[in-house]
């Protein structure tokens, strides 16, 4: 019933429904993608700008993209510096093909095949398919061999997916997230910049600063904060729910 007021009252074209997430089996509910009102396709292009962007509404990740990050990666060109750039955990290429826009040359780099492939047709519907090139690969794997082979960018974006689901999981993630950083600090120029984020709602903000200072301490750079952020606005943080605060995106700078 809910779906279709919003059909009828604010001229949305569809509902779609999907309860096919994991926590759904942890909770004994129902699992399954479903149309609750009207029309919806397979793939939805929204764009931004110049920047498009097809979104597998129905097999991708969460809604097929990630909301909260949108106005980060519409910022990013504001936030780092123009140049080679490398984007850790790219997905579909939010943050990778706002920076190509912007003029940089981008490595993004993702775990998953199908990504890439999405990636490499969002740039060439974006009109930066020159200035794109998607990479398959593990991201712990991509930058340690990126490290030894004494590679450097101006810029680096590192967003990966929650390391840390369960409370259990933290020290383990603690330890994924200063391996991924400290590898990030060490391939950046004097002056490079590094946007550094994590969704892991069991690690506090200030557990995240702690664990980016470990990882400059080791990297042995003068590393400074310039700017933290968070998710966009429709995904509010509540003061008495501190999970709530659970995307923390922080903009370093390499000295």
């Amino acid at each position: 019933a809910l779906a279709r007021q919003l059909v009828e009252r604010h001229g949305i074209e569809g509902v779609l429904a999907r309860h096919d997430g994991a926590f759904r089996r942890h909770e004994q509910l129902e699992e399954g993608v479903a149309i609750l009102a009207g029309d919806v396709p397979d793939v939805f292009r929204w764009s931004r700008g110049d920047v498009h962007i097809d979104v597998d509404l129905r097999g991708g990740q969460k809604t097929g993209t990630f909301l909260d990050q949108r106005e980060n990666q519409r910022h990013a060109p504001a936030l780092l510096p123009t140049g080679r750039a490398l984007d850790v955990c790219s997905g579909d290429g939010g943050f990778a093909l706002q920076l190509a826009a912007a003029g940089s040359d981008v490595l993004a780099v993702d775990g998953s095949a199908s990504a890439c492939a999405r990636l490499e047709r969002n740039a060439a519907a974006s009109g930066t398919g020159d200035r794109v090139r998607a990479v398959n690969a593990n991201a712990f794997d991509d930058l340690r061999a990126r490290v030894e082979a004494d590679e450097s960018f101006d810029a680096i974006v590192l967003d990966p997916p929650a390391l840390a689901k369960r409370r259990a999981a933290l020290p383990s993630a603690l330890r994924g997230y200063k391996e991924l950083n400290l590898r990030a600090l060490r391939l950046l120029r004097p002056g490079g910049r590094l946007l550094s984020c994590s969704c892991s709602y069991h690690l506090s903000r200030d557990g995240f600063l702690d664990v980016l200072a470990s990882a400059a301490a080791d990297a042995e750079r003068d590393v400074i904060v310039i700017e933290q952020r968070a998710a966009a606005p429709c995904h509010p943080r509540l003061l008495t729910f501190p999970e709530s605060d659970y995307l923390k995106v922080v903009l370093l700078e390499v000295r």
